[in-house]
């Protein structure tokens, strides 16, 4: 097989959906997983028609510490392996203390402990091939203050930035390029499964809002370029730029304001 492939995770909605539409339009055959077979298989279904390229569905739940290998016992079943990879799949638990540990061990798995175990294992083959793209679906969230009741999220989203950070600086030499993708608010089912849709949507502008075919344009962008952070957005850009100046003391009593917006009944 002469294309190259890019493993999509969270791939059945959302930025990880429109991820996959980008590889394939790039000539890349696409491997997707999520927990929605269905979605996986009519997102599969469209990438074939439209691009021509070969999709592979591999349906994973990632919060099961078996799913990383599963996926990719998949893939080599059907004589492949990933040249790119694309960690997207995530959630936002909210609270901590309040939530059983298991919500939040799940939450982990999913968000970090996957997404480590995923690059450890496809890396060295992209090392030696000197060709490798890996894209770490992080967040704005990740460049600031943690925000109450998002204890867990913030503090995974940093450690994929400082970790992306870290192998693009290890392996930019071998060909292999590692972003982190900050993404703001995005129109996504993201707010829709922890129920923090209307409130949100509320106490946000429609101007901080962005789509999620243009956050994932602009991740696909980075990673080629070999930049390892990139935020989409010019608000998005500003915010980050601002909270570098500002005192921590007021940036963390803004995010708190912010965050009290987000959860008021």
């Amino acid at each position: 097989m002469d294309r190259k492939l890019a493993l999509v995770t969270g791939a059945s909605a959302g930025i990880g959906a429109a991820f996959a539409r980008i590889y394939a339009s790039h000539g890349y055959d696409v491997a997707l997983t999520a927990r929605r077979e269905d979605r996986l298989e009519r997102l599969a279904e469209e990438i074939r028609l439209r691009h021509g390229v070969e999709t592979l569905v591999l349906p994973a739940d990632l919060a099961r510490p078996e799913a990383p290998g599963d996926i990719l016992d998949g893939l080599a079943a059907h004589g492949r392996a990933a040249d790119a990879l694309v960690n997207n799949a995530g959630y936002g638990p909210e609270g901590f203390a309040e939530t059983a540990w298991e919500d939040q061990l799940a939450a982990l798995q999913v968000m970090l402990i996957s997404v480590c175990e995923l690059t450890h294992k496809l890396l060295p083959r992209m090392v030696e091939q000197r060709f490798g793209r890996i894209v770490n679906v992080a967040s704005l969230a990740g460049l600031l203050p943690g925000a109450s009741g998002d204890t867990l999220y913030a503090a995974i989203k940093a450690f994929l930035i400082r970790f992306s950070q870290s192998l693009h600086l290890e392996h930019q030499a071998n060909g292999v390029h590692v972003s982190a993708l900050c993404p703001g608010l995005t129109y996504s089912e993201f707010h829709d499964v922890n129920g923090a849709r209307e409130r949100v949507s509320a106490a946000t502008p429609v101007w901080l809002w962005q789509g999620a075919d243009e956050v994932a344009a602009v991740g696909y962008e980075a990673v080629e370029a070999g930049r390892a952070v990139a935020v989409p957005g010019a608000p998005n850009k500003a915010i980050a730029a601002a909270v570098k100046l500002i005192p921590e003391e007021w940036t963390l009593s803004l995010v708190a304001s912010q965050g009290d917006r987000f959860r008021k009944p």
